[in-house]
């Protein structure tokens, strides 16, 4: 069986290995086939995923599946959002330009 591993260990840094593993490998298996478990520790407990589905380590692989491992998120998307939005809100340009007095940015 054909697949292809996935991992980005940095922002714009991504590694891809397309890698031939037996009928009935396991996701963990593949990991160690591909020797990433000795090259890149830390994926040993980042949580994993088969074509942007979260997938337990015991998942039985198929043909073609892309298997990702997954870094852990740095800030929450919803701050981010956030105070993005306040910086490009205080041109007094946009949707939000009117807020009432004292109101928080995007709201």
């Amino acid at each position: 069986m054909n697949i292809t591993l996935l991992y980005a260990s940095a922002p714009r840094t991504v590694h891809a290995l397309s890698l031939d593993v037996p009928a009935g490998c396991h996701l963990e298996q593949a990991l160690e086939r591909a020797g990433w478990m000795d090259r890149f520790p830390e994926v040993r407990t980042l949580p994993t995923g088969i074509w942007n589905h979260k997938a337990g380590r015991d998942t039985v692989l198929r043909e073609g599946d892309r298997v990702e491992v997954y870094r852990l998120l740095r800030v929450d998307p919803k701050v981010a959002r956030r105070e993005r939005f306040v910086g490009q809100g205080a041109r007094g340009a946009g949707l939000f330009a009117q807020r009432r007095p004292g109101s928080k940015a995007g709201y």
